[in-house]
């Protein structure tokens, strides 16, 4: 029998550390020993099957455990978390969720409770929604530019490192080994080095 964290986050500046700290605690407490993590930088509004998560699960067989840092790490939606939990009393799987000290057995009791805590979450993401909107309405009513300002910017992030840049391309280093070099994606670099004339 493994065991199994699933952590997830929706971008890469995000950052899997207190998921993973949470589960380690709970972890310790209900001695769950060798976890194998499975890190995900993804939207939870994506079918949790098209993410990491649906691999790891149908890989998983009976008697396996997963464990969730919270029920919004799952998914967005009620409806999904009702889904991936179906299949794992299906496969007879064990599932913890850390954050609220549960353990999800498939009884009715732990299906309304995960409900519950999915429509929680998914109400509160649409009451931030809603307050993000209002708040930019109210900027730009009070005459506040939204969004990033029209024309080239003056200065570029590459711009700190351009003596480096122009440095490795002058002795005849591409694109690709200069970017890696400065710790920069390709396409980025290629677009400064074109708009700097480099």
């Amino acid at each position: 029998m493994a065991n199994y964290a699933y952590l997830r986050v929706s971008t890469d500046s995000q950052d899997v550390l207190n998921q993973k700290h949470g589960i380690l605690e709970y972890a310790n407490k209900t001695g769950l020993a060798d976890l194998v993590f499975v890190e995900d930088s993804v939207s939870g509004a994506k079918k949790w099957r098209q993410r990491k998560l649906g691999a790891l699960l149908e890989g998983m067989t009976e008697g396996d455990t997963i464990v969730f840092s919270e029920v919004t790490r799952m998914a967005r939606s009620a409806l999904q978390v009702l889904e991936i939990l179906e299949l794992c009393m299906e496969k007879q799987l064990r599932v913890y969720i850390a954050k609220q000290n549960m353990q999800l057995d498939g009884s009715l009791q732990s299906k309304i409770i995960a409900t519950m805590l999915g429509l929680a979450g998914e109400i509160e993401r649409e009451f931030i929604r809603m307050r993000t909107k209002e708040a930019l309405a109210a900027r730009k009513a009070a005459g506040y530019q939204l969004g990033r300002p029209k024309g080239e910017a003056k200065t570029l992030k590459l711009d700190a490192r351009r003596e480096q840049i122009e440095k490795y391309l002058g002795m005849g280093l591409g694109i690709r080994e200069t970017a890696r070099l400065i710790d920069a994606a390709p396409s980025t670099l290629s677009d400064y080095v074109k708009r700097r004339g480099l």
